[in-house]
């Protein structure tokens, strides 16, 4: 992964896969059947951001943001990471409309992930089926899409 992340800051989305429905145990999220599916996660790093996405990727961790929640059931995995390198952090409010618009992704938990931001309901999105990649990608000039491997984890 660190020949393909050149730069320490930019904004993420990671693409997760729920093999099994689940729940997590967050006061605030408890109550939420999380069903079989894709979620799409916006987030930012205005600095480490080789470090954050090795956090995601790694199931072991202490829990600290609500994607921890999701990224450490044993039945998830991060199937794709797409990565806006330099990028500053309201882009990831742009993923997460654009998500919304032109892929119809549903908001499961409203105000995940989104605590530093007042212009979302969420920065988790929800799908039953994946979304098309190109169609995505074809919106960011240079994004770059990493499809992690056990490798990836340090």
């Amino acid at each position: 992964m660190q020949k393909i992340i050149n730069s320490n800051s930019g904004v993420y989305l990671l693409e997760i896969f729920a093999l099994k429905n689940f729940k997590i145990s967050n006061k605030k999220f408890n109550d939420i059947n999380f069903p079989i599916g894709y979620y799409y996660y916006s987030g930012s790093a205005q600095k480490n951001l080789f470090q954050r996405l090795n956090r995601h990727l790694n199931k072991e961790k202490n829990i600290y943001w609500h994607i921890d929640y999701i990224t450490t059931v044993k039945t998830n995995k991060i199937e794709s990471i797409f990565i806006l390198q330099n990028a500053e952090k309201n882009i990831e409010c742009d993923f997460v409309l654009n998500l919304q618009l032109n892929f119809d992704l549903e908001i499961i938990a409203k105000n995940f992930g989104n605590g530093d931001c007042n212009n979302c309901q969420t920065h988790l999105l929800y799908s039953k089926n994946k979304i098309n990649h190109n169609h995505f990608m074809s919106r960011y000039q240079s994004i770059v899409r990493l499809i992690p491997s056990s490798k990836d984890i340090f």
